[in-house]
Formats: C-alpha cells, structure tokens, sequence
C-alpha cells in the first residue's frame, strides 16, 4: 500500500472522495441492472457489475496517467485537440439518427472494444480548457471584443452548433458554464451579455428552422418542448421516468428499503445511470441521499483548496473550468430525479454506469490533480507553449 501511495500525487482528499464515489456505485448499478436483465432482456447482473468495474478502473488508469502530465501540457493541447474534436463531432453527427431506438447522433463506436463514445462530453471538456487558456493570456491585457469573436466565440460556436442537434441540454450546460468560467476568468460583463444575446437569437432561429424542417432532426425539438412543458405546468402529465423517479424516494423515505430491494428499478428507464439517484434514494433512504450529496459538496470544497494554493492563473481557471461542470452535473442530475427540474439525460458523474462519462471524469480529475501536484511552472511557460513543440516532445 505505501509503494502505491508513493506514485500518487496531488491532493489526497480528492483521490479519497473519488475512490469513495466509485465504491458507492458498485452496489446501485449492481441492483438497478436487474431492468436491463429482466425488462431489456441485455447480460446479467453480474456482467453489468463487472462491466461498470473494468470502466471505472480504466478510469482511474486515466486519471494516474494524466495526473503525472505537468498541466501545462494542457494549454498548448487544447489548441491541437479543439479541431480533432470538430472532426469527430461532425463525423458522430453523420452517423444517422437512430440505432436500435436510442439517437446514435451522440455517439461513435469505439474499435474492437465496441464501447460506445460520446463525443460531446469530451468535447465539452477540450473546450473548458481552450476557454481557461485564452482568459489566462489575457489576464493582463485589454480584452476586444472584435478580437474575441474570432479567437474565442467561433470556436465555441462551431463545437456547440455541432453538439446543439442531438443534445441539448449538454449544449446548454456546456455553454453556461462556459458564460461561468468567462466571469470568473475576468471577461468584460458587458460582452457577456451580448453574448448571452447572440446565444438566445441563434436558439429561436435553429428551433424555427427545425419546425419548418421537421424531418432532419425528427421528435427532438418536440421532446424538448413537451419536457419544457411538463416540467412547468403543475397539472400537466410528468414524464413516465420522473414519476418512477419520485415514487423510488418517497418508497426510500428516511432508512430505505434495504439493499438490492428497489422495487421502481424494474420499471424506470436509464435506472443504472440518469435515474440511478432515484434507486440510491429507494434503498438506502434520505441517508443515503444526502451521503451522496454530502460526497460531491467535499469534493468541490477540495476543489477550492486546489486553487487556493495554485500560484497561476491558467491553473485556477483549469481547475476551475474543469472541475465546477462536475458538480454542477451532479447536482443537475439529482434535481431531475427529485423533480425540481426538467429531464435532461446527464449522468451522476462517477456513479452512473457508463463509459464516456466516467472516463471524461477520470480525464477532468486527473487534470486537476496535475495542478495540484505541480512544482509552479511560471505562467509565461505554460502560456508560451507552442502546440507544434507539444507534439514534437510527443513524437
């Protein structure tokens, strides 16, 4: 045990509380898998099991492997991965509009291993860090806004127009946050409200378009809307998964009803990863409910620690840029099971089974654990860094 303590670095109450998340989820995917078994008729429990474990130890592979990259890396990568990202998106969009009922507009299919891949959820991530990169050049400098359109908004634009058509809600969570890290990073507020403006003008002309043209992106401007819908009209009928969701908590009430007893996971869909608070909820009551929570309010408060004692600015934007959509997911995640706001299929980071949202955790993580361990470079050696020189140190 201590050689292996000897190889971890960075901030040790991080690398606990995710090793006490990924421990957590065992048992719940576990249960609610049976619905994938009994109702879908797909593997077993015990192959879910050990497919959730393989994936959260690849995870943290990915994590140890990052975390020992100096984060300086990250700046000058950002730039080479961004238009890498743009490819893929474009590509995951060409792939069709449904496969086997699901909206295969998400996700590409990983060779040989036959994982699928959603690319938006890393593409989010490269963006968050090519986000905190320009905001740290800048620090010192006067930021115009001409200037930014070109060097900061279009990219954005590009990857978000490409994510909008089949997600949504990850363009909406992506772009906030993004608005967040912006602030925080010291972009003018007036611009951002332009920005704000441009964004809202550019949504109603792409739901317009996709009314007048209803067959190139058939019933997801009408899912959205009937969501929107039944989210805000009180006596309006909820979503089949959200009532499930909320009679799995209030059956859970204060103890739960015990381990592997749930009795909703049977009937709610996505209950081993969108729902899978829901199921936590039902068997290990309000106590288990607020652990989970508790867990995820540590881990942002280390966080914060992380930044405290992080001397460059790219490195508390890093943290800060990558780090906050985790919580922020996860709070989003358990208001939808607890009905406090409209359905949007994201995951609880670390919890929920699933290859791409665990892996592109591990990835954020272990770039946050990689400022935590670092020596302080200075911040014109990591601005500085040329992204052809990052690849010939590669090759």
């Amino acid at each position: 045990m201590k050689t292996i303590f000897k190889h971890i670095q960075g901030d040790k109450g991080i690398w606990a509380i995710v090793a006490i998340l990924a421990i957590c989820s065992f048992m719940p995917v576990y249960s609610a898998s049976t619905n994938l078994v009994y109702v879908i008729g797909k593997g077993s429990t015990l192959g879910h099991l050990l497919k959730h474990i393989m994936l959260l130890m690849m995870g943290f592979a990915i994590i140890y492997g990052v975390h020992k990259i100096p984060y300086r890396y990250f700046s000058a990568g950002s730039v080479l991965m961004l238009p890498i990202v743009i490819l893929l998106l474009i590509y995951t969009l060409s792939q069709g509009t449904t496969i086997d009922g699901s909206n295969a507009s998400r996700w590409i299919q990983i060779p040989i291993v036959g994982i699928g891949f959603q690319t938006s959820t890393l593409a989010g991530l490269i963006l968050m860090v090519y986000v905190a990169r320009y905001l740290a050049k800048k620090k010192e400098k006067e930021i115009i806004f001409k200037e930014s359109i070109f060097q900061l908004w279009l990219p954005i634009a590009l990857v978000l127009v490409l994510i909008l058509p089949a997600n949504f809600s990850t363009t909406a969570i992506i772009f906030v946050m993004i608005l967040m890290l912006c602030f925080v990073g010291g972009y003018p507020i007036k611009h951002l409200g332009i920005i704000v403006g441009i964004g809202m003008i550019s949504m109603v002309f792409f739901l317009l378009i996709a009314k007048a043209f209803p067959d190139v992106m058939p019933n997801r401007v009408q899912t959205w809307q009937s969501r929107i819908e039944n989210f805000s009209n009180k006596n309006g009928k909820e979503a089949y998964q959200v009532e499930k969701a909320k009679i799995a908590i209030a059956t859970g009430g204060l103890f739960g009803v015990g381990p592997g007893k749930s009795v909703q996971k049977n009937f709610l869909p996505q209950s081993t990863s969108d729902f899978i608070f829901a199921i936590i909820a039902e068997e290990y009551g309000l106590i288990g409910g607020v652990f989970v929570l508790f867990t995820y309010f540590l881990l942002f408060f280390r966080f914060f620690v992380v930044i405290r004692k992080t001397t460059t600015i790219f490195g508390t934007l890093l943290v800060v840029g990558v780090g906050i959509p985790i919580i922020f997911q996860a709070f989003i995640n358990m208001a939808v099971a607890t009905s406090l706001f409209p359905v949007t299929g994201q995951t609880l980071p670390l919890i929920s089974s699933g290859g791409t949202s665990i892996w592109m955790t591990c990835f954020a993580i272990g770039m946050i654990l990689s400022v935590s361990a670092s020596k302080e470079a200075s911040e014109e050696d990591i601005l500085d860094d040329n992204p052809l020189d990052i690849l010939n140190e590669t090759v």
